[in-house]
């Protein structure tokens, strides 16, 4: 990891607090995608949007969770649309309705509060890892998987909100089988 790269981090993380409240762009993922998917799904039905859109909307949320995990120091490579920074699979399913996409929003809100909690202790672990990094070039393990683990957590709750999977993203850190069966 580059102390340079650190900076640059803390200046895009300024110049978004900048743009607006510190809640508001985090918002855009958790109403953003909702909106969009019911918008699509309004002008295609279901099937056809995760069969035309599916595709497109992952990308999005590809280059939406790798600018998190640059942010949360996970990367050092900011996403572009050529190169992914991250690996992200979602396997679609399910058949989704307007009224699908947008009650969504409130079924989230549980997922999304933990998560919210979690935040609050990922920005110290943030801090603390910044400083390793800038004092040592070392990452700690422990850092940097917590952070993944939350990257992990908004990535499965994205896809979700964008109502690209059916089932309810499980309250882990964790992914593939593991997680699935945590799920509630």
């Amino acid at each position: 990891m580059s102390r340079a790269l650190v900076f640059l981090r803390v200046a895009i993380l300024a110049l978004l607090s900048w743009i607006g409240t510190s809640g508001s762009w985090p918002g855009l993922f958790y109403l953003g995608f909702p909106v969009v998917a019911a918008v699509l799904v309004a002008q295609k039905g279901g099937e056809r949007y995760l069969a035309e859109d599916g595709e497109r909307v992952t990308r999005w949320i590809g280059f939406a969770v790798g600018l998190i995990a640059y942010l949360a120091l996970l990367t050092d490579k900011l996403p572009d649309g050529a190169q992914r920074n991250v690996r992200l699979e979602i396997a679609r399913s399910g058949s989704p309705s307007v009224g699908s996409c947008l009650v969504r929003i409130l079924k989230a809100i549980p997922s999304a509060f933990v998560l919210f909690l979690y935040g609050v202790v990922g920005w110290f672990v943030w801090v603390i890892a910044a400083i390793s990094i800038l004092v040592s070039e070392r990452y700690p393990a422990s850092l940097w998987n917590f952070e993944r683990g939350m990257v992990r957590w908004e990535a499965r709750l994205i896809a979700y909100l964008a109502s690209l999977v059916d089932s309810y993203p499980p309250y882990s850190f964790q992914t593939g089988t593991a997680a699935a069966e945590s799920s509630p």
